[in-house]
């Protein structure tokens, strides 16, 4: 089950649904173990291709790639940056602010002409209302998972 509260945009002065993470981050280890559970794959192998698999796909990524991972989906990276009116102002160094990763999760169409995504399965998928006032055990959801300003560094 997943979560939600009724957070207050105070700057719109409306309430809006936002997603909340609970508990600490499964952790790589924890992810191995569940793999080698239902796989041939023993644990520690299974550990050690996760643990390779951030270089691997940041290497391509710098190269001008996206990666796909299938079942799981798309990353690339993308840019943060703040614009200039004139042209001769343009200056890439100063203009970007961040480099991020984009995730876009694979998606199926079914057979009524709909698509699924992964990692989202509606059909199974229940939300929990948490009271507004519930204070939570790790970083909100809504977006970035309280990932800092620039995950990269």
């Amino acid at each position: 089950m997943a979560f939600w509260k009724k957070q207050l945009n105070k700057s719109k002065k409306v309430y809006y649904p936002q997603a909340i993470v609970k508990g600490k981050p499964v952790e790589t280890e924890d992810i191995a173990k569940e793999l080698a559970r239902i796989s041939t794959v023993s644990n520690s192998d299974v550990q050690a291709v996760l643990g390779d698999i951030a270089p691997v796909m940041h290497n391509q990524m710098k190269q001008g790639k996206s990666v796909h991972i299938k079942g799981l989906g798309y990353f690339r990276y993308t840019l943060n940056t703040v614009g200039v009116a004139d042209l001769k102002d343009f200056d890439f160094q100063k203009q970007v602010k961040a480099v991020r990763v984009e995730f876009t999760p694979d998606r199926e169409k079914t057979s009524s002409g709909t698509y699924t995504r992964a990692l989202v399965d509606s059909g199974t998928l229940e939300w929990i209302e948490l009271p507004s006032d519930t204070v939570d055990d790790g970083p909100s959801g809504g977006g970035d998972g309280g990932i800092e300003e620039n995950p990269l560094g």
